[in-house]
């Protein structure tokens, strides 16, 4: 799915092999021991010792680089406004389909950079909570578009990532229960001037059309200062979305609080059917028309194959 590195002098990205990729890990210390790795990963991800120092330890140095660069150039603006405004956070991005690994990324990502020498302030937040809550999305017809850009709260979204950027606090995020699968209402978790702050989900990058006043910041890359995202094949990511289904049928799904517990007596067979039905009626369709098209509006695209290892990297030429 990811472009291919012919014609380099054309594209906006230079890849890289694992191993090309692997060698950018320079002197980058590994921070993380093995145990801390096995609880960071997702649901039949296969994160190990070796993927966290070949593509997240390269990652981490050049985002630290990113991030000294960006406070020097906010320092800059400061000395040339006259200004002297609270440090503005650097925030991350991380994008991608559906079973793909975006949750892990985003913790591995987490627990890396803040081990920085520097000890810096690093919080995690998902776009779940910012959903429309199951009653709104019932009401409006669109619990089959769960997860597409329409089932978020897209004035909220902006509103905090706003906040956040304005150094203001607590900025408040709605919990999302994978349970319940729904908004838990009356319930947040607040994002108190980090450092860095990592917003993971599948729309992240999505833009749309501009408003004609020109008025209001439209998008919620506008607030990300490095991006990425996560790539494989669409028979791989089915395959992987079918392996999860499968484990939690029995495990979470039988939990009676669980959205998905009428799943949970599924046969093999059945629950085979039963996840390709739902990945192609809504994830495969979501991934088509609205993830996959903001690809190439990364920094990085993280490209895996089936063993779940990341194969190539894409870095966007500055």
């Amino acid at each position: 799915m990811m472009e291919q590195r012919t014609e380099p002098n054309l594209s906006p990205y230079r890849a890289f092999s694992r191993d090309e990729w692997a060698a950018l890990r320079a002197d980058t210390p590994m921070t993380l021991t093995p145990d801390e790795v096995t609880r960071l990963r997702s649901l039949h991800d296969r994160l190990d010792m070796a993927e966290v120092e070949q593509i997240y330890l390269p990652l981490s140095r050049l985002l630290s680089l990113y991030v000294v660069a960006t406070q020097s150039l906010f320092s800059a603006q400061q000395a040339f406004l006259g200004t002297s405004d609270s440090k503005m956070p650097f925030i991350i991005g991380v994008a991608g389909s559906v079973a793909v690994g975006k949750s892990t990324t985003a913790r591995v990502l987490q627990a890396l950079l803040a081990r920085w020498s520097d000890m810096p302030k690093v919080d995690l937040v998902t776009t779940d909570g910012f959903l429309y809550p199951n009653s709104i999305l019932e009401r409006e017809g669109l619990m089959e578009k769960k997860g597409f850009p329409e089932s978020y709260d897209l004035p909220a979204l902006l509103g905090f990532l706003r906040d956040v950027k304005a150094g203001r606090h607590p900025a408040r995020a709605p919990i999302y229960s994978h349970l319940v699968y729904d908004v838990v209402p009356n319930q947040w978790i607040e994002i108190d001037r980090p450092d860095i702050l990592i917003v993971e989900g599948l729309n992240v990058l999505q833009t749309g059309r501009p408003p004609k006043d020109g008025g209001a910041i439209p998008f919620v890359s506008d607030f990300f200062d490095f991006s990425v995202y996560l790539d494989a094949d669409e028979a791989t990511l089915l395959a992987w979305y079918v392996d999860r289904f499968l484990t939690l049928r029995g495990t979470a799904f039988r939990d009676p609080k669980s959205y998905f517990h009428r799943y949970a007596k599924l046969s093999d067979q059945e629950a085979v059917v039963m996840a390709t039905s739902i990945w192609s009626r809504i994830n495969l369709l979501n991934l088509n028309e609205n993830i996959l098209p903001t690809r190439q509006r990364a920094d990085l695209i993280l490209r895996k194959g089936a063993s779940h290892r990341v194969d190539e990297v894409a870095l966007r030429r500055l």
